[in-house]
This record gives structure tokens, sequence and C-alpha cells, in this order.
């Protein structure tokens, strides 16, 4: 199994925390600045965390160093994220 999520993320906040959807993306809050890749390495592993797999599970495909990121899930399938993240607004529920 294999999720592609695509996230908002939002560096420099007070803390770590999956703050729910925003439009098709789920909005991360991370404490990490965006200097040196510390805010993607932070929203990988606050994704890992929530979804109980592996930090090395969670990849970054596609927005490296921008706000949108798409990450890869490897192991976990929309069910699962459904279950911890909601489903996401609009019709379908697109990831």
């Amino acid at each position: 199994m294999t999720l592609n999520l695509r996230v908002h993320v939002t560096p420099k906040s007070g803390r770590n925390e999956v703050a729910g959807w925003r439009g098709g993306e789920l909005s991360v809050r991370v404490s990490a600045p965006p200097e040196g890749g510390k805010a993607t390495a932070a929203v990988c592993k606050v994704v890992a965390d929530a979804l109980g797999v592996p930090r090395g599970a969670v990849t970054v495909m596609r927005g490296e160093t921008s706000r949108h990121k798409t990450l890869v899930v490897e192991g976990v399938g929309e069910a699962e994220a459904a279950a911890v993240f909601g489903d996401p607004p609009g019709p379908g529920g697109a990831r």
C-alpha cells in the first residue's frame, strides 16, 4: 500500500501538529524553521507519528522547498489515513 498525501506546511509554528484539512491539503504545523530542510523533515516526522509508521516510510515526492508538498507514505492506505485524519473536503475527497 502506498498513499500520496498533499500537505500544506506552516513552519515556525508554536507546536508540531496536524491541524486538519485546508481545502484538498492536510495542514501540518511544525516548529522548525524552513531553512536547510528542517521543516520538511519535521513534517515527515509529524505525519509518520500520526499514522504510526516509521519515519523512513514518509518521503517527499514533490515540493521539497515549498509549503505545498506531496508526501508518499509506504504501508498506509486511504482507509487508514481517513481513520486518522478524516476525509478531505470536496467531491470524492481527493488526496
